[in-house]
């Protein structure tokens, strides 16, 4: 019963949180409650059994790949004015266009290639270091492979953005 309050209480906060994150005009709030998001997933995953997914997911994430958001944030500055993509219209749409495109032909991908049916792993082996390490590189190749991608866009586009004119 308590691991079901639990449950329920740590995911309604991380809801409220990650809306918190999206909807707030201060990005520095908004890295903050996407650290109060990314806890409370970790105390989910904490709560599936999963200690070792739950403490990586707090180092790396909440440790490493926040302090990189707050860098970022604070390198750019955001009393500057809006990039020239958002007041152009016409620009707007076309990114917002492709970015729409770009994820709809990723999920495309994702479901031919990977979603198969998985067998399920018998409970004694289920979110072992071993365990997480065979899924994540037979079954979760390809969306692995997707992730480093997105995160050498983002870097890349953090470093385009932060370039100082000449």
């Amino acid at each position: 019963m308590l691991e079901t309050v639990s449950f329920y209480l740590f995911a309604g906060v991380l809801l409220f949180a990650a809306l918190l994150a999206v909807t707030l005009r201060h990005p520095v709030y908004s890295v903050l409650c996407f650290l109060v998001s990314m806890f409370s997933l970790a105390v989910l995953f904490w709560l599936l059994k999963a200690y070792f997914v739950a403490v990586v997911h707090i180092t790396v994430y909440a440790g490493a790949i926040l302090i990189l958001f707050l860098f970022v944030i604070m390198l750019l500055g955001f009393d500057k004015e809006p990039p020239a993509l958002w007041t152009n219209p016409i620009r707007f749409g076309f990114a917002i266009g492709f970015s729409t495109l770009s994820l709809a032909g990723l999920l495309w991908i994702y479901k031919i290639a990977v979603c198969q049916a998985a067998r399920p792993e018998p409970l004694s082996q289920a979110g072992t270091i071993e365990s997480i390490g065979r899924l994540l590189f037979s079954s979760y190749l390809l969306p692995f492979e997707f992730l480093s991608v997105v995160l050498l866009v983002a870097i890349i586009g953090s470093v385009v953005l932060a370039k100082k004119e000449l």
